[in-house]
């Protein structure tokens, strides 16, 4: 049984109740010079103590367990990327920050995305465009969306119990989805439907009509439908999740709304219980999970990246949707993947391989630099407004977990679970990878001195320079 060092959290407990080390030793049992040593990680947490902080303070065991940091870590270094480069700051000192000392971490983060934004915002008020071209771009409401339900997991347990709750009263079930909520509308707020649209969806409450686009397909008008339904019965709980993060009325705050809205639609037509004991009925088998719910591919995706629900939890996956020149328009995660903010993703990610051969699940073990390895599924997806000549739109889907639940999914028959060198190896992004061999990177290195010979090339385009 390894060893729990849990220091700064056991400090932190202990500080928020207000208690000093000795009061908290004699909860204990042990004495405060003890309880000294193990806050400074000194002496590991014992099965007796961690059994009797649980009883004391109520918090679950896995309060003190060894947790995830690849997530902040990534974060991290993409923040302090300038002072890495420098050599300012080490990549180890990273990863202590983010295992000894998260909340730190987490409020250093704050302010670097803080500053970036003041920057840019003092070059516009001065017009100082060089001074713009060298600081980061602010994020745009649509990526605070994004970081809103990455902060949070991708899992909004009041907005999925209440569309549980819902979907029971109005009977939706797989194959009665739309005659369910056509009813619902139509009895609860006098709301009829017209297939007559030129947009996807447009909502006029002035007659109470709902106008889809026929071309819908029938899964994408039950998902128009269940968001507006969400808007119409579910509005001040929509308000209060937007002003939990943003100011009421802002711009963010008006997508934040229609965010929680679209969580709410999906957990609506794909009620949680329903849906998770599908899902583990089938080991995770997209295809067959969009059959028996008669909803679309990306739709049954995102919904699998949200099932988080406590003493009933799915498989924890990432989900991601890019286009062929790498732009990421969703990024969701129950886990810590390390998605990139900086640059575009890695080339050697099987997302990209998708957009090979449209229409086929692509299966791929991938391993991170820090040796964490993921079970990733991909699959090209085009839409069109169907008329000739009218330009389409293509995505990948990716859905992938960490490796130690992939036996939970069909897409691991066959493979090799155990045997780490068959991973490819991918990083998060080229900008801050640091694999210093791969052959497909774009930009150097961050905090390496290259080697320049102009009589020789290699086939690595950034040669590092050995350590003298």
């Amino acid at each position: 049984m390894s060893k729990t060092y849990a220091g700064a959290r056991l400090r932190r407990l202990r500080e928020d109740r207000r208690m000093s080390q000795a009061e908290l030793a004699r909860v204990l049992a042990i004495s405060p010079s003890y309880l000294n040593q193990m806050e400074h990680d000194s002496r590991p947490l014992t099965v007796p103590v961690l059994l009797r902080l649980t009883e004391a303070f109520g918090v679950d065991a896995a309060f003190f367990s060894e947790r995830d940091t690849s997530r902040l870590m990534a974060d991290l270094r993409e923040a302090m990327a300038d002072e890495v480069a420098a050599g300012r700051v080490s990549a180890a000192d990273l990863s202590e920050l983010a295992s000894r000392l998260p909340a730190v971490g987490e409020v250093l983060l704050r302010l670097s995305r803080s500053n970036q934004d003041l920057g840019e915002r003092l070059a516009e008020a001065t017009d100082d465009r060089a001074a713009t071209a060298d600081t980061a771009a602010p994020r745009t409401p649509h990526e605070e969306i994004r970081e809103l339900f990455y902060r949070r997991r991708n899992y909004l347990h009041d907005a999925d119990t209440a569309a549980e709750e819902l979907a029971a009263a109005a009977g939706i079930r797989p194959g009665e989805i739309l005659r369910a909520l056509t009813a619902r509308l139509a009895d609860r707020h006098g709301v009829r439907i017209a297939a007559d649209g030129d947009s996807p969806h447009h909502y006029d409450p002035r007659d109470r009509t709902l106008h889809l686009s026929p071309r819908l397909r029938p899964g994408q008008q039950a998902f128009r439908m269940a968001t507006q339904l969400a808007l119409l019965e579910y509005g001040d709980e929509l308000s209060r999740h937007a002003s939990e993060d943003f100011d009421e009325g802002s711009t963010t705050w008006k997508l934040a709304r229609i965010g929680v809205a679209n969580y709410f639609a999906a957990a609506l037509i794909l009620p949680y219980t329903a849906f998770h004991g599908a899902a583990e009925e089938v080991r995770y088998d997209i295809e067959r999970l969009t059959d028996r719910f008669g909803l679309g591919y990306e739709t049954v995706c995102h919904r699998l990246s949200t099932l988080q629900r406590p003493r009933l939890r799915g498989v924890p996956f990432s989900f991601v949707r890019v286009d062929r020149a790498g732009n990421m328009s969703k990024r969701q995660s129950a886990t810590g993947f390390h998605f990139s903010r900086a640059g575009g993703t890695c080339p050697l990610w099987n997302v990209y391989e998708a957009f090979a051969a449209p229409g086929r699940i692509h299966v791929q073990i991938a391993a991170m630099p820090d040796g964490q390895r993921y079970l990733w599924t991909a699959r090209a997806l085009t839409r069109s407004r169907g008329g000739w000549g009218e330009p389409g739109k293509t995505f990948a889907i990716g859905l992938g977990c960490e490796i130690r639940h992939a036996s939970r999914l069909v897409y691991s028959d066959g493979l090799d679970l155990d045997n780490a060198s068959a991973a490819t190896p991918i990083g998060m992004g080229c900008r801050v990878c640091e694999r210093l061999d791969c052959p497909q990177r774009a930009v150097p290195p961050l905090g390496q001195k290259l080697a320049i010979d102009e009589n020789s090339t290699t086939f690595v385009p950034y040669p590092i320079a050995p350590t003298p």
